[in-house]
C-alpha cells in the first residue's frame, strides 16, 4: 500500500530527504542520462512543497510544487521504474493540484507526456524547447 505525503523542506527528516533526492537522481540523472545539477536550491525555499508516495521500502514517486509568485510551478514529477503503469503519477498530480487549488500553475512537460498533463487541465503555453537533451513543452493551467 502506498501513502502520499506532503512536506516543506524543514519538515523532512534527514533520511527521507536523502531518499527523495536519491530517487530524483536515479530517474533524472542516471536513467535519463542527463548529467545536470539536480539539486538547484529550490527545494529549500519556504514555499516549496515536496509531494511523494512511499511504500514499505521507501519513496517510490515524487514531485514538487514551487511558489513562483503569481503562479505555482509543478516539477520533478517521477515514479520509480518498477512502480510505473499503476496510476501513481496521477495520484501525485491530484495531490499537487489539491495544494495548488484555484491558483494558476505551470510546468515544463517532457514532450511525449504533454497529452497526459492535458488530462489535468494543462494546455501548451509556448514553443517546444530542449532542456538537457530532452524536448519539453511549457504548459499552463488556470
Amino acid at each position: 500500500m502506498t501513502e502520499v505525503r506532503v512536506a516543506a523542506f524543514d519538515e523532512l527528516d534527514a533520511r527521507t530527504a536523502y531518499l527523495l533526492w536519491q530517487l530524483r537522481e536515479s530517474v533524472f540523472v542516471v536513467e535519463q542520462e542527463c548529467p545536470y545539477a539536480e539539486l538547484d536550491g529550490r527545494d529549500l525555499e519556504p514555499g516549496t512543497r515536496h509531494v511523494w508516495a512511499a511504500d514499505a521500502s521507501g519513496p517510490i514517486g515524487y514531485l514538487r510544487v514551487l511558489d513562483d509568485g503569481d503562479h505555482a510551478r509543478i516539477g520533478r514529477v517521477l515514479v520509480a521504474r518498477p512502480h510505473r503503469g499503476h496510476g501513481l503519477s496521477s495520484e501525485l498530480m491530484r495531490a499537487a493540484l489539491d495544494l495548488v487549488g484555484d491558483r494558476p500553475s505551470v510546468l515544463d512537460a517532457q514532450s511525449p507526456l504533454a497529452g497526459w498533463y492535458e488530462t489535468f487541465g494543462y494546455r501548451p503555453d509556448g514553443d517546444e524547447f530542449v532542456e538537457d537533451g530532452i524536448p519539453h513543452v511549457p504548459m499552463r493551467r488556470g
